[in-house]
């Protein structure tokens, strides 16, 4: 039977990155037997793409993605982009014997816009293109705003109706908030898939102080807003059937992300994720 490969995204680990730098970084995730990482909000610097090559060869890990935005987050916001930056970042892919690219979200200032966005998403396609001439697939990683309806039609659908070249990058967490069935829009994207998220959702604990009870706007201000990002297996999505609809589906790369460890070690939430997956029958997929 065909397997997956385990990966981290390392947006998680940013922070760890500026502390310990990017080498040792990679080796504590060695430590913790992972075997593929998805490179984001790290800056590409001589030294960390120096340092990202070298612990990729001590420690066998795979760089399996790349994350660059297409355009600025905002208009004039600083940072690399593939339409700035385009022979720096497929010189740093190759550097780096990385074959995938991922724009991580749309730029803020077009969110809710369909005309806008659709704009985007053609440049994109065009970008994929020209990468695919380099050996690079791009791909774009998608939220919850991308199942915003447009005339009954989620947005996701459009963008993916409108484009060929271009990937997506399922977040299984964000499908889930916005109320859809992970398995099922996995399988929808078949072929369009290779690298998803592994992302678990969970309920938080609802801590209701007296001064709650005085003023209900503050009580429901805290009822609504109890969805947590989880450790993988901490969560009430089912894991199980999302990986094997990842692999149905064409998925290569299954990485685990979590954007909020509320206060926990990142390293000790990617290891109780790691022991789960584990425990879920994933032992050789790291």
């Amino acid at each position: 039977m065909r397997q997956g490969k385990i990966g981290v995204q390392m947006m998680m680990l940013k922070g760890k990155v500026e502390e310990l730098g990017a080498y040792e970084t990679m080796k504590q995730l060695n430590k913790l037997g992972f075997g593929a990482v998805e490179v984001s909000q790290i800056p590409m610097t001589e030294d960390n793409v120096a340092e990202l090559k070298r612990a990729s060869e001590d420690f066998n890990i795979k760089i399996a993605a790349m994350s660059s935005p297409l355009e600025p987050m905002l208009p004039g916001a600083p940072g690399e982009t593939l339409t700035d930056d385009f022979d720096k970042i497929v010189n740093d892919c190759k550097t780096l014997d990385c074959n995938f690219l991922r724009i991580g979200m749309l730029p803020l200032n077009i969110m809710g816009n369909k005309d806008q966005i659709m704009e985007f998403i053609k440049r994109a396609e065009a970008m994929a293109a020209r990468l695919a001439e380099h050996g690079i697939e791009l791909y774009y990683h998608t939220h919850h705003i991308e199942f915003q309806k447009y005339d009954g039609e989620y947005l996701l659908d459009l963008m993916k109706n409108n484009t060929s070249k271009l990937g997506f990058e399922l977040d299984v967490h964000w499908i889930q908030r916005a109320g859809e069935e992970p398995v099922q829009i996995i399988k929808n994207y078949k072929d369009r898939v290779s690298l998803l998220h592994l992302k678990d959702y969970r309920i938080g604990e609802l801590d209701i102080q007296e001064e709650d009870l005085q003023d209900m706007g503050k009580f429901f201000g805290k009822f609504t807003d109890l969805i947590e990002f989880a450790e993988i297996g901490e969560g009430n999505i089912d894991m199980n059937a999302v990986i094997d609809a990842g692999l149905e589906s064409g998925a290569q790369y299954f990485l685990i992300e979590q954007d909020d460890t509320y206060g926990r070690d990142p390293f000790d939430s990617l290891k109780i994720s790691a022991e789960n997956l584990r425990k879920l029958g994933y032992a050789d997929w790291f």
